[in-house]
């Protein structure tokens, strides 16, 4: 369905495609509450005093609003015409994410509620509007910023602030409609397995009735491998196996990123399709291996950069489909072949391209924002239950992907072990036991940089960003011996009565390690007297200065045969933090062949196993 001039328009569910859809991005009705009294005051049955662009948020210029002050709530209205030949089925309204807790009425009768600024929800229209009917929706999205909530990189505080960027309130991704039958496909799990060269996949539907068979049709760009099926009617998640023969495999890699086509099709009892899907999946392994991590059994060096996923005039949303793809090649060119997805839940579009492209990547939860605002406690973190929950939701919407290659569902957190266990404790081992439980196919780090607290976590990492080169290269050197880099509570000043310099982290047991945030290299050329510019340790004088900087660094730990990969911070300059290797528009600050160089030289790990 073609839908010209509608602002980003483009399917948002690569991944589980329906023909039918309507995108309801564009112009809506709005209105800001500040003091969130709206529901009071009667805002749900008027008309809304100003207009704002979808899917942007108010605080972004492609919204048309561009308000940076605070949004306790704000509310949405639009009418739309329910397509006529979609009577007769359900029909689905889909939110890709609103920020943070919503609730959705339409027609004046509340639809859904949903809490997490990151993740996609649904409201089921059965029973309140059908095809051919009109459907007057209105949303309000709460956002407060006393309580500690996910937030990702928004400011608590009035401004942004050395790494900490404006808020996002509201609706922030695309909003549309779909038909469904009673009976329906949901969201599919592809799990790949290399070792029998198949595809397993698990389809959940939204029920079962006698005589409902499974159909699912594998292809690439020869055409048709095969067909398979299974019943329908057992499980509310039947499987389906599809072993690809020797002569159409092909894996997916950094370097052939080969996709395989699907169409996914519930068949009754008499033969008819009644729901039909499409989607994509990639034949890819990863494994550890020692201190490695091997993609299709090969160790692969992971040269990562920390990508914050922020727009000049979107902030979290991408101004336009082009832009997502444009910052995976962008990458690419300096270099890097894959990203840590930082402090924010990356649209799905993202992760289409990255599939398409050959872009590994780690998902990452968007966890910031959960803590006081300051040190002054054992109880300084402060995760909830709905952490885990949001979380889960993540893991349910990305699976499928084969551009991920491992999951990090916290960032510094950072608290001392205590002689009891904390609510930090907990809900730390709960979102990496949530996330085993998920998914058994991928590496997961507890938490990135500071306090690990979960023993089997499958990796160990540090956040490093000392300057000196020999400085740096002397902190890690003790990986060698199985006494890595650890971050240390000293930049702290921790309470005595919680132990005052005591340990943050429990033991490193021999994962493989990787120094997961590094360089953060300030350098704004441009930088006018006053202007607010940040960047981490001392800035270069010169730009020479800049380059043998960021080639020693880089080579320390590509030279390092124990590390199996770094992150680097990062890939473009956010307002006032310009430590990018672009610039916030995306323009470029450097000669990009030089940044490519310094990170092409082998890796020792990537060496050391060839040599075996």
């Amino acid at each position: 369905m073609t839908m010209t001039g509608i602002p980003r328009n483009e399917y948002p569910r690569p991944q589980f495609r329906r023909d039918e859809w309507l995108c309801l991005n564009g112009e809506w009705q709005f209105e800001i509450d500040r003091g969130d009294s709206g529901l009071e005051r009667g805002l749900l049955d008027r008309e809304l005093n100003s207009k704002i662009v979808v899917p942007f948020c108010p605080e972004s210029k492609l919204s048309g609003i561009e308000d940076l002050d605070y949004h306790n709530a704000v509310w949405y209205r639009r009418t739309v015409a329910i397509p006529q030949e979609w009577r007769g089925r359900r029909v689905l309204l889909h939110f890709q994410a609103v920020d943070y807790d919503a609730t959705v009425w339409v027609n004046g009768v509340e639809a859904g509620r949903h809490r997490g600024g990151f993740s996609p929800f649904t409201c089921d229209l059965s029973g309140i509007a059908e095809g051919g009917d009109t459907a007057t929706i209105v949303v309000r999205a709460r956002d407060g910023s006393e309580k500690p909530q996910p937030r990702g990189k928004q400011a608590r505080e009035f401004g942004p602030h050395g790494a900490i960027y404006v808020r996002t309130t509201g609706i922030w991704q695309t909003v549309w409609m779909e038909p469904a039958p009673e009976i329906a496909l949901l969201r599919p799990r592809i799990t790949p397995d290399v070792a029998n060269g198949m595809l397993r996949l698990e389809q959940f539907i939204t029920n079962n009735t006698p005589g409902m068979r499974l159909r699912v049709t594998l292809s690439d760009e020869r055409g048709e491998i095969l067909t398979a099926e299974s019943r329908a009617d057992l499980d509310l998640a039947p499987h389906v196996i599809l072993p690809i023969p020797a002569d159409r495999r092909r894996l997916w890699s950094i370097e052939d990123p080969h996709l395989y086509d699907l169409q996914i099709e519930l068949v009754d009892a008499d033969g008819q399709v009644i729901d039909r899907a499409q989607s994509y999946a990639g034949l890819r392994s990863v494994a550890i291996d020692g201190k490695a991590i091997n993609i299709n059994g090969e160790t692969v060096f992971q040269r990562l950069v920390l990508d914050q996923g922020y727009y000049p005039d979107g902030i979290l949303t991408a101004p336009s489909d082009e832009a997502l793809q444009r910052d995976i090649t962008l990458s690419q060119e300096a270099g890097f072949n894959g990203a840590r997805l930082h402090q924010k839940v990356f649209e799905e579009r993202f992760l289409y391209h990255a599939d398409r492209l050959g872009y590994i990547v780690w998902g990452e939860f968007a966890d910031w924002g959960c803590s006081r605002y300051g040190p002054t406690d054992g109880e300084h973190q402060l995760p909830g239950a709905d952490y885990i929950t949001q979380w889960l939701e993540v893991l349910a919407r990305d699976y499928s992907h084969p551009s991920i290659v491992g999951w990090c569902p916290l960032n510094e957190t950072w608290q001392v072990l205590l002689d009891r266990i904390t609510a930090l404790d907990d809900v730390t081992r709960g979102m990496f036991l949530a996330t085993k439980a998920m998914d058994a196919t991928r590496p997961v780090l507890d938490t990135s940089g500071y306090s690990h607290r979960v023993p089997e976590t499958d990796v160990y990492d540090s956040h490093d960003y000392v300057q000196d080169p020999e400085r740096f290269r002397s902190r890690h050197a003790g990986l060698a011996t199985g006494a890595p880099y650890v971050n240390a509570p000293a930049q702290w000043d921790v309470p005595a009565r919680f132990g005052g310099d005591m340990a943050w982290s429990i033991p490193y047991r021999g994962q493989p390690y990787f120094v997961s945030e590094f360089g953060g290299i300030w350098w704004n050329p441009d930088a006018r007297e006053g202007e607010d510019s940040w960047g981490y340790g001392e800035r270069p004088k010169t730009i020479e200065e800049f380059y043998d900087r960021f080639e020693k660094l880089c080579a320390i730990l590509l030279d390092d045969p124990n590390m199996f990969g770094y992150c680097y911070t990062q890939l473009t300059d956010v307002l006032q933090e310009q430590n990018g290797i672009y610039r916030y528009d995306r323009s470029v600050k450097f000669d990009m062949e030089r940044v490519r160089a310094a990170q092409q030289r082998p890796a020792a790990i990537e060496q050391a196993a060839a040599s075996t």
